[in-house]
C-alpha cells in the first residue's frame, strides 16, 4: 500500500468518527416521562336518610303545622335521638291503616306515631326502649254521668282504628258491637262526640288532654279508670332489624342522660318527664 493511499485511508476513517460523533452529540436524550396525574378521588357517598312513617293526626305527638310541615313531641325526640346516634331521618306521612304494612314491606325504616307496644305487635316488628308513658283517657261531654269504663256499657263509643283504645271499648262491648264507632284518627271521634253521634271517647290521655285544652268550647272532661293499665310508646322497626333498632336505642338513652328529653317532654306537656 502506497503512504498517498494509507493517508487518504486514515483521513477518511477520521472524517466519519468526527461526523458520527457529531450526530451522537446533537441528538437529545429522550425526556423521562412524566408522573401519572394522580387518580381523582371519588366523592364520599352521600349519608343514608332514613324515612320514618307518621300518621300525622295525633297531636300532640304528630301533626301539620300551618306550612304543612310534620311536627310534634314524636318528631323533636326521634331527630334528636337520631341525631345522638349519627342518623338523618326525614318524616314521611302514612295513614295509620296501612302504617304497619308499608314498615313490614320496606317502604318505611322507621314507625313513630305514639305507638303502645304490645304483646300481639312485638310478633311482627321490633320495638325501640320505651320513649313515653301513657293511659287511655274517656272524654265525656261536661254534663255527663260517666265516672268509669263500665258506665259506658250501653253507650255508643268513638274509637280510632286498631288503636289500644279500641282493644278496651272491644274488651267491654264486644268486638261485633253497633256501638262502637271506629274513626280513621281521635280527631275525628272527638269531632263526632261534639256533634252528639257519639256518647264517649276513648283514646290515649296525651291526645285527649292536648284536644281539651286547645278546643275549651267543646265543653268536654276526661274520665279515668283504675282499669287502664299504663301504656309505653316506642319506635317501631322491621322485624330482625335488631341493629338499627339499638342505635336508636342508644340515642334515647344519650338525650335522656344529658337532660334533652325532658326539654321537649316539658315544650308540650309542662310536667315532669315520666
Amino acid at each position: 500500500m502506497s503512504y498517498k493511499r494509507q493517508f487518504l485511508q486514515t483521513v477518511a476513517a477520521l472524517s466519519v468518527g468526527l461526523f458520527l460523533s457529531a450526530c451522537q452529540k446533537s441528538t437529545p436524550a429522550p425526556e423521562a416521562a412524566a408522573p401519572a396525574a394522580p387518580a381523582a378521588s371519588s366523592p364520599a357517598p352521600a349519608a343514608r336518610v332514613l324515612t320514618v312513617g307518621t300518621d300525622p293526626t295525633y297531636a300532640p305527638f304528630e301533626f301539620q303545622n300551618e306550612k304543612g310541615d310534620i311536627v310534634g313531641f314524636d318528631m323533636d325526640v326521634t331527630t334528636a335521638a337520631a341525631k345522638k346516634a349519627g342518623l338523618e331521618v326525614k318524616f314521611v306521612s302514612t295513614p295509620w291503616e296501612g302504617a304497619f304494612n308499608a314498615l313490614a314491606q320496606g317502604d318505611r325504616d322507621v314507625l313513630v306515631s305514639a305507638i303502645t307496644i304490645t304483646d300481639e305487635r312485638k310478633q311482627t316488628m321490633d320495638f325501640s326502649e320505651p320513649y313515653f308513658e301513657a293511659s287511655q283517657l274517656i272524654a265525656v261531654n261536661e254534663s255527663s254521668k260517666v265516672t268509669k269504663l263500665d258506665d259506658l256499657k250501653k253507650s255508643k263509643i268513638g274509637v280510632q282504628t286498631s288503636t289500644t283504645g279500641e282493644e278496651v271499648v272491644v274488651k267491654l262491648l264486644g268486638k261485633t258491637s253497633p256501638n262502637i264507632k271506629r274513626f280513621e284518627s281521635t280527631p275525628l271521634a272527638l269531632a263526632e262526640l261534639a256533634a252528639g253521634g257519639v256518647d264517649a271517647v276513648v283514646a290515649d290521655n296525651g291526645v285527649v288532654i292536648h284536644y281539651l285544652a286547645n278546643n275549651p268550647t267543646a265543653k268536654f272532661k276526661s274520665v279515668s279508670d283504675a282499669s287502664f293499665a299504663p301504656e309505653f310508646y316506642g319506635l317501631a322497626f322491621k322485624k330482625g332489624n335488631t341493629e338499627l333498632a339499638s342505635q336508636f336505642n342508644k340515642g334515647l338513652a344519650d338525650i335522656k342522660a344529658d337532660g334533652s328529653y325532658q326539654k321537649i317532654y316539658e315544650q308540650y306537656f309542662k310536667s315532669a318527664a315520666k
